[in-house]
């Protein structure tokens, strides 16, 4: 099965191109996107990557998303991108944390992201997923093993939980979350395309800062 992998959540992306094989995934093709012009570009990148390797949207078994967590603006443009092509062909859709495809990346259950204004994206080796500031990583149990791949997460994890032992990596890719994917794929674990959303960890600037009504309506969108 040819497989589609799209990640648009952190400040450079790609799309990806691969084939399932009974060790997982093998890749054939990734191409690295412009975090400032996903929006532009995204849909026309996956075109490149399909003509490349002389095949249609049609001959695609499993769309790969990554829905987060990252950049609020990264993550709306590939799900809405996904949403398209997947609902256009009629092709299955899985999601995946962003952090999972971190943590699978190093062969390990823990990871953090850097989410800015001195917080970080945490996910834990019970599986829990958290949005955590300085003070929150003090008052938690330290993860004994942390994939990282962000210089602020580094730094944040070092201050507060120095007993950590951390595994730096390259940021995620694409590619590397198809391979995350790989057991739910063949498993058929799909997502439903009508209740797919972004895994934000955070709310927007406008629930943050804007009015009551702006909030309320933002979170029913």
């Amino acid at each position: 099965m040819l497989v589609l992998g799209i990640d648009t959540c952190g400040p450079t992306g790609s799309v990806a191109l691969g084939r399932t094989t009974a060790l997982g995934v093998e890749i054939l093709r990734q191409r690295e996107l412009d975090g400032r012009s996903y929006s532009a570009t995204l849909v026309t990148a996956v075109g490149d990557l399909l003509e490349q390797q002389g095949i249609g949207l049609v001959d695609i078994g499993c769309i790969v998303i990554v829905n987060g967590p990252g950049s609020f603006t990264g993550v709306r443009v590939g799900l809405s991108a996904a949403k398209g092509l997947a609902e256009g062909v009629g092709t299955p859709l899985i999601a995946v944390s962003r952090l999972v495809v971190l943590a699978h990346k190093a062969g390990l259950r823990s990871a953090a992201l850097d989410a800015h204004r001195n917080e970080l994206f945490l996910r834990r080796e019970d599986g829990a997923e958290m949005l955590a500031g300085a003070e929150d990583l003090a008052s938690l149990p330290a993860e004994p093993y942390i994939a990282v791949c962000d210089e602020a997460a580094i730094s944040l994890l070092q201050a507060a939980q120095p007993d950590a032992r951390l595994t730096r990596l390259e940021a995620p890719t694409a590619a590397d979350a198809l391979m995350a994917a790989a057991r739910g794929i063949a498993a058929g674990e799909f997502t439903d395309v009508a209740l797919l959303d972004g895994h934000y960890l955070r709310r927007s600037d406008a629930e943050i800062f804007g009015t009551p009504v702006l909030a309320a309506a933002i979170q029913s969108a």
